[in-house]
């Protein structure tokens, strides 16, 4: 109830009222029964209501149905979800992937209300026939138009594919934020960064994806994107639109899942994440990060509590908004980044290109002054070993690695 109520916040719209309405078999024509759609009818008068929000999926039939009943506009969670994106989309990418969902969204519900689209036209005298009726030509220009729009996006699939091998090239390693909306993403995500992206402890605050260059221990530098919040049900047609976004959660070498811990469903919401990361087929073998953000609201008792069950769990407890767990969370992603063994480099004393480049390429552990120059112990990664060794071949000392 609480959530249904924050997306209508969301839209700008005053909650006058809400209950709970429990079903015993969902109504082919309304979803309710008859006795539940009087007395939701009767609370709308009484309390003067222009919209009626329905925290549920309602086919077309039972948008109509119900809103001749109440006499109301009616909207469903998914129209909810669907008219919040398209407010918060700013990018051009983000205006056609929600112009896309809701497309889909509508091109079934076109009878809704749109009665005097039934109309028949085209055809003059003998020689015409009947033509199309006016809602069948209008489907056929959205199916038109979403054909048109997929070729967009697919466009801009390569273009972000372009962009994701050129980042590779130069060997850093991209981490995703993903987690349920309002988890505290964004929030990390300047945190880490410095960034200043926009955060607010409101549902789907950040909806266009955000990348900035993140520092790890060490001094190797890595790309953090920040991506659109997750929801329970979110609709199919988001999912599906919004996949050149969330090809930025795939092919990232690690996934840190931000869960609100403080929050009374927090298992539950982890779930609903879950499940749209399967959906978009991250397996278990991905390097995934579980970030217990909000710590600075709970009390020092459960504090504790919870800093214990993340030990076990092997997830880390952070407070974006203090900064507290920020400098474990940082070491946790460095130690995934650089799983190789650690190897050693005898550089000369006036080689500060090469000893620069280990900085920014790998993850540096100890540096001796020795009389030869200096010798790095560092990881890296199999591509940034094997250019290295092609810009400073003999560096590496095989005997110090062992």
């Amino acid at each position: 109830m609480e959530e249904a109520a924050g997306l209508a916040a969301a839209l700008d719209l005053v909650v006058a009222g809400a209950l709970i309405a429990h079903i015993r078999a969902p109504r082919p024509a309304t979803l309710f029964g008859q006795g539940k759609v009087e007395e939701i009818g009767e609370l709308r008068r009484a309390i003067g209501a222009d919209v009626v929000v329905v925290d549920d999926a309602l086919t077309p039939i039972q948008q109509r149905n119900l809103e001749r009943a109440w006499d109301a506009k009616v909207v469903d969670r998914t129209g909810l979800i669907l008219e919040i994106f398209a407010r918060r989309a700013r990018t051009a990418e983000g205006r056609l992937q929600v112009e896309l969902a809701r497309l889909d969204y509508e091109r079934s519900r076109l009878v809704r209300t749109w009665t005097h689209l039934e109309r028949q036209r085209g055809g003059f005298g003998f020689l015409g026939g009947p033509g199309e009726t006016q809602i069948e030509a209008d489907r056929r220009l959205i199916l038109e138009r979403i054909v048109r729009l997929k070729a967009e996006l697919a466009d801009v699939r390569r273009t972000r594919g372009l962009a994701r091998r050129a980042r590779k090239r130069v060997p850093y390693p991209s981490v995703a934020l993903v987690g349920y909306t309002n988890a505290g993403k964004s929030t990390l995500f300047n945190r880490l960064t410095g960034a200043n992206v926009f955060a607010r402890s409101q549902l789907f605050a950040t909806l266009d994806p955000t990348l900035r260059r993140l520092a790890l221990p060490g001094g190797r530098p890595a790309i953090l994107s920040d991506t659109v919040g997750f929801i329970s049900d979110l609709p199919h047609e988001l999912v599906e639109s919004f996949r050149a976004t969330l090809d930025e959660v795939r092919e990232a070498d690690i996934v840190l899942h931000v869960r609100d811990i403080s929050g009374p469903h927090s298992d539950a919401e982890a779930d609903d994440v879950m499940a749209v990361l399967k959906e978009l087929g991250l397996g278990p073998e991905r390097r995934l990060i579980e970030v217990w953000n909000k710590t600075d609201a709970l009390d020092d008792e459960m504090k504790s509590a919870v800093a214990a069950r993340a030990r076990r769990a092997g997830a880390v407890a952070v407070s974006a908004l203090t900064g507290e767990g920020i400098g474990a969370l940082l070491e946790r992603i460095a130690s995934l980044v650089d799983e190789g063994p650690e190897l050693a480099f005898q550089l000369d004393a006036s080689d500060g290109e090469a000893l620069a480049w280990l900085y920014r390429h790998g993850r540096v552990s100890a540096r001796e002054e020795t009389p030869q120059g200096a010798l790095v112990r560092a990881r890296l990664d199999p591509q940034a070993l094997g250019r290295f060794q092609r810009m400073r071949p003999g560096a590496e000392i095989p005997q110090a690695a062992e």
